[in-house]
């Protein structure tokens, strides 16, 4: 036998003598931010600025930019991105994306080794950004001039 029992204003739901409560979507959204702000600190982000939130975002995001408002809302528990702009946070700050969204018991870290290395400052992304903008001649000039930086300093120093 169910029923719906409306108690505290939360939402539960009995099933035989059990009551189980049902995570309404003000708690997801609040629960979401707490896991969000969390992220943020871990990958030593701000949780307290939307203004960075939105453009650390946006210089990674290759779809429409979001808002500040956008991103103050996700951090104070108003909305929830979609799983597009989630799956990107994610990866941007190293945590699983059903983490992120859901919750549970996977902490975050816990993603596949690598994915720490796969996480680039703000910086970093300008720079691909702007790396990208090169016509291809220039694009070839940067990458091996790259190679050769990264070539000379994993050389031994004379002594």
């Amino acid at each position: 036998m169910s029923q719906v029992v409306l108690a505290d204003h939360e939402l539960t739901f009995m099933v035989e003598h059990e009551i189980v409560p049902i995570m309404n979507s003000t708690n997801e959204r609040e629960s979401f931010s707490e896991r969000l702000q969390q992220a943020l600190k871990n990958a030593h982000y701000s949780p307290d600025s939307p203004t960075r939130l939105a453009r650390e975002f946006n210089i990674r995001f290759e779809g429409r930019p979001i808002t500040v408002h956008a991103a103050r809302k996700w951090l104070v528990g108003e909305a929830i991105p979609t799983q597009e702009k989630l799956r990107m946070i994610a990866q941007w700050l190293g945590v699983p994306a059903d983490w992120l969204r859901f919750g549970g018991s996977e902490t975050p870290g816990a993603q596949a080794e690598g994915s720490a290395s796969a996480r680039f400052e703000s910086a970093d992304v300008k720079l691909i950004a702007d790396l990208q903008r090169l016509d291809e001649h220039h694009r070839q000039l940067a990458r091996e001039f790259i190679r050769m930086l990264v070539r000379m300093s994993h050389q031994p120093t004379p002594k």
